[in-house]
């Protein structure tokens, strides 16, 4: 009877099961032999053949082969390669779990093979190295390869410079009769004819239907060539975005499937062609209504696009508006914003509480991103508890036109993934930028969308229906101010107007830096998001206190422990202008902040960010009238727009602090902040009969965060929810008292 080695030796066993093995066969009178390496049992068993050094393992076929003598008389076939086998089978599986053992694994590991540490040592020396070597000759290959790649590019260049003609006569022109500028033009223009073979083939794969064949999908187009990016559709995913909580839609949505894909790029383009349409046409799509707004004529809307995603479904509402404004930023940085979903979700941190990018089918040609296309989802709210968020799956398509416009649109995939539960429906929406001299550009925003809004509180109806709330106008005010407040953090030096401590450009770098991540952590934490479990503690009306736990833990930007958020939204007679003046400015904070003691406040640095007065950066330090208290740091952020205003603040450590002023990292200061978001209570009407935000009453939303336990893993006590709950009542009464007075 013969037994193959392989059959009565595994790679788990250690040396002594071996000995073992090899022992007991000799009493059963069986051979123990080794399959040859070329021997097809031995390839369809899955065995490897292992280069091993055979002078480095001498040494233990001896000591393997001291153990066996005198205990075997007779072993036959047993070969040296075959304990090498065994002991690199040990190592290897070793190394996978754990390539860089300690001493005490290393020991470990020596005494159950029987060697040296220092052989366990440099096996798993030369085993690193090896795996190095390996990949770095994988990445020079790919080097090479590229680098093949644009010798031969560049070949073509050469080529095609060397056979230029003359546009006179035909005949061969000389390189020096032409300027440098058209040497430029002509390789561009031949990369570009390269780029366009390319993308067409890579798009048939996906546009080679009509229009017609996708129901409910097409619109009025034009003979327009569609410019899609690059040709890797489906191969590029992105997961961008702080995302919490578990099974609402941002979760639950995938990427788009291959048979989508197709009806995707069509229906990007049809929606590109709608919103260019929409976004020049005036009577009859286009009706002046109140407020120097437009209102869209929905009868005409049907008739000039009468497919386009479908129709309405029922319960939904629509909504569209359209607003333009020339924002102190240029296409390029634009274009960019708009098209990064983390950059687009911190500028508009105010609207857009969550975005995730599921899938980007194409990046764009020429290095930028014309014909990008990427399928998305987003939360949009309203900076209350009280309003619920729009919830979109969508497909976001960029593109230059001939004219040099940019043009960026959003549409809804709805169709594609039909679920009961969507309450929202993006028809083409989106933006044209059309660059101005000096860096300026000028915006024009379309906004169209079917929503069921029936859930939102009766204080807010005026003004989501006013078309304030997610309407163009705000999209265009809040893209106008962040505009201003990246032109300020970018200046080179301290402008004259600022009282500051501050005695660099990179201490007031970092110190806005601070005061934007504190903004985006108070905008994404106070609306209705369906990451935020809030509880309602009292059911009194529209002054009901939320409340809400989050454990912090492992992120430098806040305080480890149990935070407990509150808020609550409530209507006071007072234009919103006149409250957010009394709540940014310093010297009446004593009047509604309770723990500031009734100390002095006292404002020692000041960044103006805006052509408003009241969009600034301030820190304050609050002298406390007990002197037993330390003073303590405020950092505040207060903005405005036409249609909404901000005061942010945040308890800041002096140390902390003192590092941020001389340009340090503001990303490892701890913040939790609180603040007050101000909205117009709708379009008011003043005395001479036309419309104007902020002249009626406004919508206050009071939100604060507290540390009620330095410990992450403490239970919540009830006290310090009362406690929480009666400081956000007593701040409202103290803000209602102190504006009604004023305001009489």
């Amino acid at each position: 009877m013969i037994m193959r080695l392989n059959q009565v030796l595994k790679p788990w066993m250690l040396p002594r099961e071996m000995i073992r093995i090899l022992t007991s066969a000799r009493k059963r009178s069986v051979t123990i032999g080794t399959p040859s390496v070329k021997s097809r049992r031995w390839k369809r068993e899955s065995f490897f053949s292992y280069n091993v050094y055979v002078c480095h393992w001498m040494s233990i076929y001896k000591k393997l082969e001291m153990r066996v003598r005198g205990r075997l008389k007779k072993l036959v076939l047993l070969r040296r390669v075959d304990f090498f086998w065994v002991f690199e089978t040990v190592f290897l599986r070793f190394f996978k779990e754990c390539p860089h053992p300690d001493d005490k694994q290393r020991k470990e590991l020596s005494r159950e093979l029987g060697l040296e540490p220092l052989q366990v040592k440099f096996w798993f020396q030369n085993k690193r190295t090896q795996m190095k070597a390996q990949h770095e000759r994988h990445e020079n290959a790919i080097l090479n390869a590229e680098n093949e790649k644009l010798r031969a590019e560049n070949n073509r260049y050469k080529e095609a410079l060397s056979n230029a003609t003359c546009p006179n006569c035909g005949g061969p022109a000389a390189l020096g009769e032409m300027s440098f500028d058209e040497q430029h033009l002509r390789i561009e223009n031949s990369r570009l004819k390269e780029e366009i073979d390319r993308i067409s083939g890579a798009a048939a794969k996906y546009v080679g239907k009509p229009l017609t064949s996708f129901p409910h999908l097409s619109t009025h187009l034009h003979s327009r060539s569609l410019n899609l990016g690059a040709s890797n559709f489906g191969t590029q995913s992105g997961f961008v975005g702080d995302m919490y909580g578990g099974s609402d839609l941002l979760r639950s949505v995938s990427g788009p499937t291959e048979a989508d894909k197709p009806m995707i790029v069509e229906l990007a383009v049809a929606a590109m062609e709608e919103l260019i349409r929409m976004a020049h046409s005036g009577l009859p799509l286009w009706v002046p209504g109140e407020n120097s707004t437009d209102v869209l004529n929905e009868d005409e809307y049907l008739r000039t696009f009468p497919r386009g995603i479908g129709p309405k479904p029922l319960g939904l509402r629509s909504e569209a508006s359209r607003e333009s404004a020339v924002v102190i930023m240029n296409h390029v940085n634009l274009v960019e914003i708009l098209m990064d979903v983390n950059q687009w979700s911190s500028v508009f941190c105010g609207i857009v509480s969550r975005a995730m990018t599921l899938e980007v089918l194409s990046t764009g040609v020429a290095g930028n991103y014309n014909g990008a296309l990427q399928v998305m989802t987003a939360e949009f709210q309203v900076p209350s508890p009280l309003v619920p968020t729009r919830e979109n799956y969508f497909v976001r398509y960029c593109k230059q036109h001939t004219d040099g416009t940019w043009a960026v649109v959003d549409v809804s995939l709805d169709n594609l993934r039909p679920s009961p539960m969507s309450k929202c429906r993006r028809r083409p929406s989106g933006c044209l930028i059309q660059e101005l001299p000096n860096g300026y550009s000028k915006v024009t925003w379309v906004e169209h969308v079917e929503v069921d809004d029936r859930t939102a509180h009766n204080m807010y109806r005026p003004l989501i229906n006013s078309g304030l709330a997610f309407g163009a106008k705000r999209w265009v005010a809040t893209l106008d101010r962040q505009c201003e407040r990246l032109a300020s953090s970018m200046a080179s030096n301290i402008p004259a107007g600022d009282l500051c401590v501050i005695t660099s450009p990179e201490g007031r770098k970092s110190m806005l830096k601070l005061a934007e991540r504190m903004v985006t952590s108070f905008c994404t934490g106070v609306g209705a998001s369906t990451a935020h479990a809030w509880t309602t503690l009292s059911a009194t009306g529209s002054d009901d206190v939320k409340v809400m736990t989050r454990k912090s833990m492992d992120d430098p930007g806040r305080p480890p422990g149990i935070v407990l958020s509150a808020a609550t939204s409530f209507w006071i007679p007072v234009p919103p202008k006149r409250v957010f003046d009394f709540l940014r400015d310093e010297n009446s904070r004593s009047e509604w902040d309770i723990l500031s003691n009734g100390g002095l406040v006292q404002e020692m640095a000041h960044i103006a960010n805006g052509r408003d007065p009241g969009n600034c950066v301030s820190l304050l330090r609050v002298n406390s009238a007990n002197s037993s208290q330390s003073n303590m740091l405020i950092l505040q952020e207060s903005c405005s727009d036409v249609t909404g205003s901000y005061v942010i603040y945040a308890p800041v450590d002096i140390i902390s602090m003192n590092v941020v002023l001389s340009g340090g990292d503001p990303d490892y200061v701890a913040l939790l902040p609180s603040g007050f978001a101000i909205l117009p209570d709708g379009p008011g009407l003043n005395g001479g009969g036309i419309l104007e935000i902020g002249s009626g009453g406004s919508l206050l939303t009071v939100a604060f965060q507290i540390l009620v336990d330095s410990v992450p893993t403490a239970k919540l006590s009830l006290g310090s929810v009362a406690t929480v709950s009666s400081l956000i009542k007593c701040t409202v009464e103290r803000i209602r008292a102190a504006v009604m007075c004023d305001n009489a």
